[in-house]
């Protein structure tokens, strides 16, 4: 359920009226936005009288709601989520992108790319220190060794960092990593998805390989749920029938989704397709369809990446990308931070 408060109203009202909601054993989300306050009512809303809450001098409108997903749900908080990551901004009018290497492989090699992608104007650096792959015989990252790399490249570039955890064990280890990514192969690792929620943290979360976009927002839900209203969704193409393509970006699901949440969408290009050449068309298409951020793979030597080499682009094909961009953002009223 959702109340609309009456512009300019005395706060000892609202606060009379939300512990009248909370005796009623249900629980509240209160936005507060430009021009309008919005009370959430989380949980069993059948005990609330509609018609009562609508009599009241300082309730302007009450709608119930069917969607499963709560603190997500745009109708509970009706402005873009803003989501500052050491002054990179994703949400609303800024558009930020995220590029790097698949996988962590070498000091050497992840501080090149790096100051590479830093140069042609990413705002934050990517890169797989857990990698988990389809096949147990396949490279599956360096682990703590990648992330003390990454945190490295920090320290070189002075961009933060985001890397994929694979278990709530590494927690811990993952405390100083700017932004936690969960992979579409976790996106339904409930138990993982409520240990983030316990942090105060940006979670980058990407879609699954086979799930629709109201389980995508009800994994949202979970984090958001535990206190941690972070989250940054992240399509990255879904599984089809298609075979030409590694998956089927589905550019749809930008405009749809922000219909239904506030949270920041990215695309990530590179794994939709899985093609390095379709990376700067699908890049492009994903801004014109309202995304509020890529996550590019960039690779100095792609024939010679451990991981995901056919899907990554150069960083001279980065940078070629990058000024397309920076013609293309302004059409859609975006900008960089």
């Amino acid at each position: 359920m959702i109340i609309v408060i009456k512009d300019n109203q005395e706060k000892k009202q609202i606060e009379n009226l939300t512990n009248w909601i909370k005796s009623l054993g249900l629980g509240i989300h209160f936005s507060q936005g430009e021009k309008t306050a919005v009370i959430g009512l989380i949980g069993d809303t059948s005990k609330v009288d509609i018609d009562l809450v609508r009599s009241l001098d300082i309730v302007e409108s009450v709608t119930r709601i069917q969607e499963p997903y709560k603190n997500a749900n745009r109708k509970f908080h009706p402005d873009d989520t803003i989501i500052d990551v050491s002054g990179r901004k994703f949400g609303g009018k800024y558009f930020q992108v995220i590029a790097g290497p698949c996988a962590v492989e070498s000091e050497e090699q992840v501080i090149s790319i790096a100051e590479a992608v830093k140069e042609a104007g990413a705002g934050l650096l990517r890169g797989g220190a857990f990698k988990p792959r389809t096949s147990p015989y396949s490279f599956q990252g360096m682990k703590l060794d990648g992330l003390e790399i990454l945190k490295k490249a920090r320290e070189e570039t002075g961009m933060p960092i985001v890397t994929e955890i694979m278990s709530e064990k590494y927690i811990d280890a993952f405390l100083d990593v700017d932004v936690i990514q969960v992979g579409a192969r976790n996106m339904q690792n409930f138990e993982l998805l409520k240990e983030l929620g316990k942090l105060k943290k940006p979670i980058l979360l990407k879609r699954g390989l086979a799930n629709t976009i109201e389980e995508w927002l009800m994994s949202a839900e979970y984090i958001m749920s535990g206190g941690n209203m972070e989250v940054i969704l992240c399509e990255r193409g879904i599984r089809t029938f298609e075979t030409y393509t590694r998956n089927t970006l589905d550019l749809s699901a930008i405009p749809l989704v922000k219909e239904k949440t506030h949270l920041p969408v990215i695309v990530d290009p590179s794994h939709a397709s899985g093609l390095s050449r379709l990376v700067e068309p699908m890049s492009l298409a994903s801004i014109g369809a309202g995304a509020d951020g890529l996550m590019i793979e960039v690779h100095n030597n792609p024939a010679c990446a451990l991981c995901d080499g056919p899907q990554a682009i150069t960083p001279e094909q980065f940078l070629a990308l990058q000024r397309k961009m920076d013609v293309m953002l302004p059409l859609v009223n975006k900008i960089r931070s």
